[in-house]
């Protein structure tokens, strides 16, 4: 496993382009005020790429009798 890069504040600042890089790249950085370290920059997860509305339609089955509800749930919603 490669070591964290540590970056202290000044170099954070002047370099923040390249840790940038470093991150998009799946790297970690750490940033450090007189030595000890106080953040830590990791990439993003990936983000959720969403379909269309409908994708899903033909792979879903819902049981019959399912929007039935018992009728003191319903009177609570205000659906009676």
């Amino acid at each position: 496993m490669e070591a964290v890069r540590q970056y202290n504040g000044h170099e954070a600042k002047t370099h923040l382009a390249h840790i940038l890089e470093q991150v998009a790249t799946c790297e970690e950085v750490v940033i450090s005020k007189a030595g000890q370290p106080v953040a830590k920059v990791v990439p993003l997860g990936a983000r959720v790429k969403r379909t269309g509305r409908g994708s899903l339609r033909g792979q879903i089955r819902i049981n019959d009798g399912f929007a039935e509800l018992p009728d003191d749930i319903a009177d609570a919603f205000g659906m009676r």
